[in-house]
Parts: C-alpha cells; structure tokens; sequence
C-alpha cells in the first residue's frame, strides 16, 4: 500500500527510536573490502516530501507499517542519519555494443544490506542521493518524474510475476534540476529500491579490464556463497552457478516478452548477477505487438527493440563468459550458455500458455495457438494488454461448445484477410478448450484472471499521473493508479 502523499519532513528530536536504521544490517559486500566500491556521503537537500511509502515490502524485513512513521523513512532516506559506510559500487559495461569504463554508481549507491525474514539478503539501493566519483560531471540527481515512473514501472511488473526490484521509497528534494528529455528545470527525488544484489555483470567486466582474476575469484565465491548458496559444497559450482545464472536471464527475458514489456537499456551494467530486472528509465509496455518497438528515444538503431531483449540477454550472458574465463573453465561457459533458448522458449511457452488460460497443452497444439495468438495480434493491431484483459473478462465456458462463440461480438476485423486469421485463431483456441475436460473450464477462467491485469501501465496513463503531479501537485491519481495495479490480478502474484 502506500500511505497518502505530500509528508513534510520532522525534526530528529522527534524520533526516539527509527526501526529502519535498527534494522540488522549485515556488511556482505563491504567486506569484499575496498577494491570493489568507494564509501560516499549522501547529498545535503533543502527538502524532504516522503511521496511514497511501500508499506508491501515493510514485511520483508519483519516491520509492520504501524511501526514506521513517515518521519522514520525522511531520517533514513531523506537525510541519511545513522549510515556509515554508504558504498559506491565500482563497474564498467557494454553501452550499446561498446565498452565503456568510465561507469560505477553514479548517482546512487548501496545503502546497506538486510536480512528479510525469508532468510535471504536483500540490497537497498538509492538512486539521485547525490554525487560520487563516477559521476562523471553529472550531478547525481534523480528527476522526480524518473522516480515516478519506476516506482510505476517495478510494482506492474511485480504483479505481473517478473523477477524484479521493487521500490520502498520515493522523497522529493526540493532541488531544480535541469534535464534535455524533460521540460526544465524539474523536481528531484530520490528513491530507494530493494533487490537481492546489485552486483551487475559489469562488476566482474571492470575486474577484467584491470587484469585482476584474483578479484574476480573472490567476487564470484562472494556471489555464488550468498546468492547461490545451495551450489556452494557443490565440486563443479563454478559451472553450476554459470549454467543456473542462463536460466535465471533466459526465464527473466520470457518473462519481459510475455508481459509487453520493453526495458531500452539493457547494457551489461543493468544485468544484475542474481537474473533480477531493475534500474528502469525509458522504458515502456507495448500498446500493440510491434517487434520493432522501441522504448528509447536514443536507440535509433533499434539495438533494444522489444524483439531483440533475448538475444541481447544472451550476447551480454556471452561478454560475461570473458572475465569469468580467468577464473572458469571455458568449455563449461559454453556448456552453460548452450541452455539458453531452450530454457527462454520453455518458459516463454509456459507464460504465453497461462495468458491465454491453460496450465499445459499437447506440445503441438499449445505451440499453434501461441503462434496463432501472436499472428492475430501483429495482424490486427488490436492492443496487446487489451487482447488479453478482454480474454479475461469475457471468457465464457460456452466457447468450448463452438468456436463462433469466442469473441462472437467484440472482435470483427473489417478486411478479408484479417477475418480470416481471426477465424484461424477461433479454431486455434476452440481446439485448446477442447483438449481439456468441461469441469476445467473455470481453471482457465481463474488463470486469465490470475495472468492477466486489470490495468497495464502503457505511456499515456503514466503521462497522465505526472501531468497531475507537474500542474497541480496532485498525487491523487499516482495514488490510485498504484492501488489499481496492486489490485490488477486475481489473487496477487506474490
């Protein structure tokens, strides 16, 4: 949930006891020690306007949101009382195919690691909490907008069962910032996201590019130790740990393709080690399947297309196989890297299946109505999320009995040839319902229930929000626009 917006910040007098710097911060990464990340002060701000809380991820953490005052998330994530060390994290990465070593955290850094109550260690990252010495010249900020939209951006893909980081918080800071792809000067924020890791790819490029495979040794047994732990008495974990790193991009990457989503930048420095999706910028959700669409206004080639996201996963999985060959056995790299589209089409399969209300399916006859369901929709231009939260709402079992039933009224492509694959998907669909016993049919309807949002967050309706927000200063409608998405499936994913 969120709490209602527009909190002003309170003295520190007021604040005895703040349960989120009495969390039990564990210093894993820290300990690496000193060649993997540079400790940083936060920011001085003139302001601190708690926007959003997400009282959701307060459990992870065992607190209940009666604990925590909104006073409590401005001293810790607004001020930044009571941290030390706050650690810049060192990386390097491919950007748009070329290398580029002048990155590292930039504008944010690692706040600290805690313990969830589910035993694993999860990261709280900021993001606009001022410079570093990866800044670059830039000035370490975040736009208010930004952090908008991936507040947005984390909880629709959450509930939509992506892999993902999720936002805790979100507090304007009261500066002018001055930006080229925002009118300006615009509102600063800074965010605080949770995720199991923030180590990236590029983490482990750097360490390449600086010819330290004894560094690299030791951030690999860091990563496979915490966040592969059931690998780590294993005598082959090296390529267990690859091999299972494939499967968790390749399942990441169906998961971005079922839910019409199109991340923009997925350079290797956005490539977290633990398979999650994070850090979102210009991304976007497909109104219409368009395998050309692209989220970025600055990837006039195309690089990031929304068709392009597995193989670009795979290739930044293969730069990945160069420093980890300091360290690891080649031939098990690519023995890893092998698993690849079988593990993305398995589970690309599985989702597409769900989106349509099938736990499984004969193979031949699941993998036509896939087809059939992406030709349809390419064909039509009829609205991707649309297709699908229509399935859901008008699904009825009397479709089994015949396939004019299905869409009878709602759907009527105008031209010949588009009635046709119309008809060629009723058919399609009409012969998948039928591979099921009757008293099934209401498995399917609770799965397009489940699998299938209410609400997808497509471009217009995240303009909407912030024109509220940039006009009149009224978050009423980012407010409810959360709540429909945390409410957009039957029952929640998570």
């Amino acid at each position: 949930m969120t709490n209602p917006v527009g909190t002003a910040e309170s003295a520190p007098d007021r604040l005895p006891g703040n349960p989120l710097l009495s969390l039990n911060f564990e210093p894993a990464f820290e300990s690496l020690g000193g060649d993997y990340a540079d400790p940083v002060d936060a920011a001085q701000f003139p302001q601190h306007l708690l926007r959003f809380r997400n009282d959701d991820l307060l459990a992870t953490f065992g607190l209940q949101p009666s604990q925590v005052a909104n006073e409590h998330f401005i001293q810790a994530f607004g001020r930044f009382e009571g941290r030390f060390p706050l650690l810049a994290m060192r990386y390097h990465g491919y950007q748009f195919g070329y290398y580029n070593p002048d990155l590292g955290d930039g504008r944010g850094f690692l706040y600290g690691q805690v313990r969830g109550v589910d035993g694993d260690l999860y990261d709280l990252g900021t993001k606009g909490s001022g410079t570093t010495p990866y800044s670059r010249g830039g000035d370490g900020r975040l736009t208010l907008k930004g952090g908008v939209r991936e507040v947005l951006a984390a909880e629709m893909l959450h509930v939509m069962g992506v892999r993902t980081s999720r936002c805790l918080s979100l507090i304007e800071t009261g500066e002018a910032l001055w930006r080229g792809d925002e009118p300006s000067p615009t509102r600063s924020s800074v965010m605080v996201r949770v995720q199991r890791s923030h180590i990236r790819f590029g983490t482990f490029e750097r360490l390449h590019y600086l010819q330290r495979p004894d560094l690299i040794r030791r951030l690999l047994d860091h990563v496979i130790d915490l966040y592969y732990s059931h690998l780590s008495s294993e005598p082959d974990r090296d390529a267990r740990f690859y091999a299972e790193l494939v499967q968790r991009v390749a399942e990441l990457a169906a998961q971005w393709m079922a839910a019409g989503f199109c991340h923009a930048v997925l350079n290797t420095d956005n490539m977290a080690i633990t398979g999650e999706s994070f850090d979102y910028g210009p991304y976007a959700f497909i109104e219409r399947f368009d395998p050309r669409f692209t989220a970025a206004y600055f990837d006039q080639m195309g690089r990031y297309a929304y068709a392009n996201q597995p193989g670009i996963c795979k290739l930044n999985l293969e730069l990945l196989q160069e420093p980890l060959k300091q360290v690891m056995d080649g031939a098990d790299l690519e023995a890893g890297l092998a698993t690849f589209e079988a593990h993305y089409i398995a589970t690309y399969s599985q989702l597409m299946l769900q989106k349509l209300g099938f736990n499984e399916l004969p193979t031949e006859i699941g993998q036509e109505l896939i087809g059939r369901t992406i030709q349809f929709l390419q064909s039509t231009k009829i609205g991707y999320h649309d297709f699908f939260r229509a399935l859901r709402e008008q699904f009825s079992p009397r479709w089994r009995a015949e396939a004019a039933l299905i869409f009878a009224d709602s759907v009527s492509p105008n031209a010949d040839a588009l009635e046709s694959t119309f008809k060629t998907w009723q058919q399609s669909y009409h012969q998948a319902l039928n591979q099921i016993p009757e008293a099934s049919l209401s498995g399917v309807a609770a799965r397009l229930a489940q699998h299938n949002p209410t609400v997808v967050i497509v471009r217009p309706e995240i303009e909407a929000v912030w024109g509220a927000i940039a006009e009149s200063d009224n978050w009423e409608p980012f407010n409810t626009l959360f709540q429909r998405i945390r409410s957009s499936v039957e029952p929640p994913r998570f």
